[in-house]
Formats: structure tokens, C-alpha cells, sequence
């Protein structure tokens, strides 16, 4: 960890915020559904009581432009206000998954009006505070990719067209950062990914190259928006500021089973497991950006126990020389399934009760605040051999 931290405290916590169109094909706003949207100020409030004071947290899109070029941010200048007044940091998602209706993905119009949004809330930030701002364009631009554009899990519900679609997403990103950046040139911007590794089973040799290719794939919207894949949509370096990772327990898996489904992900026990503090170095050595973790959780009586290997890997990483600069609990609170709206228990926070509390899970509490005294720890022992 670095003597000036990038965020203001090294355990964070994300707000679910999704808005795309799974296959059921309703909208969802999962900042809504968690009420997060009508108690933001009671959030914050738990998580600086939880020594949490760096924020992952989005806009909807759809809300706020309801008509070509006409912006309406009453749904986010509450939550902006309340953090403001809280004094945390907060990571704005521009774009988690969904866009307006009257929109075509793969339209230029589609990167002309992302510009123009994010210029438009830049701009409201900058009005209502002078903090820095810290911005994610596009969340999760492979992964998008390969939901919406490969395996029609969600919208733009297309097959076969997953490297256009993630062209498109790294233009519009482009096209977002430079906007940015005019309005505060100091702004700060996150691209986050899930980080995976594809096994290949000790039967199947003959698979080991298409895994591998699975895995390389990973990096694909990383290196698009750095220049070093399809350099004609414009990347360059200066694009890949801060680098968020991220991570959950089934993010390994064989090939030919089934991605990103805990059924056929292999566990920590597993032989061919990859430890994750290796998969944060392979990111680093890759990239040598800033980077942390910026989500990850587990289910139900998990949730402790796995916050526990991540701190123990994240330390790891961090002594033999990754510069992890912070740890996101994502989501913070409960919420419901995409799919099917079942009530998921993998937050610190459940739903809110009609005053706004909500109960929180004490195993995972207790655990986050072993955590923090470690991460302490090691800062202070590091500091001190530095000075020393």
C-alpha cells in the first residue's frame, strides 16, 4: 500500500445498480428494488459507522434522459448530496448494463449521447462539490460483451456479436473520458472486469488451448481501451487510469462447463485452483496500473469466511509487491435476483424496513473489522520500515 492511498479507505463498499433488461425482458433498477434510492443518506451514514468512507454507486441512464438531450438527475442529486454531506468518496457507474429505450447500442448516436451524459454529470458534480471526481464509464465492458452480445443473457439480447459490442462499449468509454476530462482534467477513471481463470480438465489436453483463450479473453476491453487490440477504436494508455478487479467464488470453472455458474465453479480445495493473489499479480504485471478489487462477495453463511480468503490473498499480493489499493464488498446490501427477483442474502445490510433500517449480518460485520486491523497492521509495519 502506497503512502498517499488512491481511496479513502481501503474497504469499501458497491450499491448494486444494475438497469439493463435481463431475459424476462423488464427493466430492472436494482437501486430502486434495494432502497437505496429513498435512503442513500442512511446508507452512508452505516457505512461510515463502519469505518467505510470510499463508495461504489451509479446513475441510471434511463432516468435521467428520458428525451434526446434533456437531463433530469433529481434521481441521483439526493445521493450525490448525501455523500457529499457524509464526506465520502464515491465511484459514479455512468453505465451498469442499461441505456435508454429510444437507443441503438450499436449506433454512433449511442456514443454521442454517453459523451454527452457524462459530460452533463460531470459537470453537476463538479457544481455540488470539489472533491475529485472518480468516474466507471462502462462497467464491465468484456463481460457486457459477453452477456449482451454473445449468449443474449441480457440486453442487447445478440448472439455472435460480442467483439463488436465491445468495440462499441470501448468507444463510447473513449468518448466519455475525453468529455471528462474536459469538465475536470484531474478526474480519475475505473474500468472494472471480472477476473477468471478456465482450467482445463486433466482428461480433456486436447482443450488446453481454447482455455487458455477463454482466460486471455479476459483482458480484451482493458486492452482495447490501452490500444493494444483493435487500435482503431482509439485506445491509447491514457485510458486505463485505475484498474478494478473483479471477483467471486465462481470465477474458475473447467472448461465446457458452464461460466459464471457456482454449479460448475471449482472451489479453493480444488487442485487445479488458482490462488487469487496470483491472478492480481498476472493483472498487475500486465498493466502496472493502479488496482483493486472492486467487487466481491459470497452467499448466505459464505459471506465471512470468504471475505477472510480475500483479505488473506489481497495481503499476499500486496508483500510480494501488487500495489492493491483497495477491497470493495459488493453489494453492500441484499438484493434481488436478476433473473428471477429471489431475495439474495450476500450484502453487510439487508432490505430496509419502513423507518429505512436495516439488520445487519453480524458474522461478516465481525469479520470486516478483523480485516481492517489487519490491513492496519500491515500499513503500519510498512510505513514504518520505510521511515525507519
Amino acid at each position: 500500500m502506497r503512502h498517499n492511498p488512491l481511496f479513502q479507505s481501503f474497504f469499501q463498499g458497491g450499491f448494486e445498480c444494475s438497469t439493463h433488461r435481463p431475459r424476462t425482458r423488464n427493466r430492472l433498477d436494482l437501486i430502486a428494488a434495494t432502497g437505496h434510492d429513498t435512503h442513500a443518506a442512511a446508507d452512508y451514514a452505516r457505512l461510515q459507522a463502519q469505518g467505510i468512507r470510499t463508495v461504489r454507486d451509479g446513475i441510471r441512464w434511463h432516468l435521467i434522459e428520458r428525451a434526446p438531450g434533456q437531463y433530469d438527475f433529481s434521481s441521483v442529486l439526493p445521493m450525490v448530496r448525501a455523500a457529499h454531506n457524509a464526506g465520502l468518496q464515491v465511484i459514479w457507474d455512468l453505465c451498469h448494463y442499461g441505456w435508454p429505450d429510444d437507443l441503438n447500442i450499436f449506433s454512433t448516436e449511442f456514443v454521442r449521447r454517453f459523451a454527452n451524459l457524462a459530460r452533463a454529470f460531470t459537470r453537476l458534480l463538479t457544481s455540488e462539490t470539489d472533491a475529485v471526481p472518480f468516474i466507471a464509464p462502462i462497467n464491465e465492458i468484456s463481460f457486457f460483451a459477453w452477456a449482451g452480445g454473445e449468449v443474449a443473457y441480457f440486453n442487447p439480447f445478440a448472439e455472435g456479436r460480442a467483439y463488436e459490442l465491445k468495440a462499441q462499449l470501448v468507444r463510447a468509454a473513449i468518448a466519455a473520458i475525453e468529455v471528462v476530462w474536459e469538465v475536470h482534467p484531474g478526474a480519475r477513471i475505473v474500468h472494472t472486469d471480472p477476473v477468471i481463470h478456465v482450467h482445463t480438465h486433466p482428461e480433456r489436453p486436447q482443450d488446453r488451448s481454447e482455455a487458455e483463450g477463454y482466460t486471455r479473453a479476459q483482458f480484451d476491453g482493458w486492452d482495447m481501451l490501452a490500444g493494444r487490440l483493435y487500435p482503431e477504436v482509439g485506445g491509447h494508455p491514457r485510458y486505463l487510469d485505475i484498474v478494478g478487479v473483479n471477483y467471486y467464488p465462481h470465477n474458475q470453472w473447467i472448461f465446457r462447463d458452464l461460466p459464471f455458474n457456482p454449479e460448475f465453479a471449482i472451489g479453493r480445495d480444488h487442485p487445479l485452483y488458482r490462488p487469487f493473489r496470483y491472478i492480481l499479480a498476472d493483472v498487475h504485471q500486465r498493466y502496472g496500473r493502479p488496482i483493486f478489487v472492486a467487487e466481491t462477495g459470497a452467499g448466505d453463511e459464505h459471506r465471512p469466511g470468504w471475505l477472510r480468503y480475500i483479505g488473506r490473498e489481497v495481503r499476499a499480493a500486496i508483500q510480494s509487491g501488487v500495489p492493491v489499493e483497495g477491497v470493495c464488498l459488493y453489494p453492500i446490501v441484499n438484493f434481488p435476483w436478476w433473473d428471477d427477483g429471489r431475495h439474495l442474502h450476500n450484502g453487510l445490510w439487508d432490505s430496509p424496513d419502513e423507518t429505512g433500517k436495516r439488520e445487519i449480518y453480524q458474522p461478516l460485520a465481525d469479520e470486516l473489522v478483523r480485516q481492517q486491523r489487519r490491513f492496519s497492521r500491515m500499513c503500519s509495519r510498512t510505513l514504518s520500515a520505510r521511515t525507519g
